[in-house]
């Protein structure tokens, strides 16, 4: 889903696939927005749409913004890493566990409760393609979110853990995973 502010600011949504964990409470990473996959809005994001955005914040020693569900009052951690690869729009940062949030954050990912990533940005340039698709060329990334419904069911994140509560817990979830489905099965 794609949503705009009266601001023209708008709003990206992407799923994390897979599991995710947490390195000392507070790593993680991923991909916020994969090229050329269609969302379910029906936009594309193009190799490339993210460079010069990128390329204006470290001249102006800015960073994109680590959000909790974009809301700017509510910064909840810090992106160390923001690049474009071949996959997409890649994103390495931590939750900061000394902000009421980041802690929230932290064990609602690690529950498995929020999922998803959500990019805030202004559309530069886009084009229609031959099916209609919307297909952004340009963005001005302004923040990653993380969120509760994501957009993009294909991106994902993925953090690196290495305590024995990260693999119990995965455990947990595994388990919690599969009673869900087996009472979906029986609705």
């Amino acid at each position: 889903m794609t949503t705009q502010s009266p601001s023209g600011l708008e709003h990206k949504f992407c799923r994390f696939d897979g599991e995710v964990a947490l390195e000392d409470g507070c790593r993680i990473e991923g991909y916020a927005s994969l090229f050329g996959r269609t969302d379910q809005g029906g936009d594309v994001v193009a190799a490339g749409a993210y460079t010069r955005s990128l390329e204006r914040l470290g001249k102006a020693g800015r960073a994109v913004k680590l959000l909790w569900q974009h809301d700017p009052s509510q910064p909840i951690g810090i992106w160390d890493e923001v690049h474009e690869d071949a996959t997409g729009l890649f994103v390495k940062g931590r939750l900061l566990t000394d902000v009421t949030r980041g802690r929230e954050a932290a064990s609602l990912i690690e529950a498995g409760a929020i999922d998803g990533l959500s990019i805030g940005y202004r559309t530069v340039a886009a084009t229609k393609d031959a099916e209609g698709r919307r297909v952004l060329t340009e963005l001005e990334l302004w923040e990653v979110s993380l969120v509760t419904f994501p957009m993009l069911p294909e991106a994902r994140i993925g953090a690196k853990a290495e305590d024995r509560n990260d693999t119990l817990c995965r455990e947990l979830a595994e388990i919690f995973g599969a009673a869900r489905q087996t009472l979906a099965a029986a609705d």
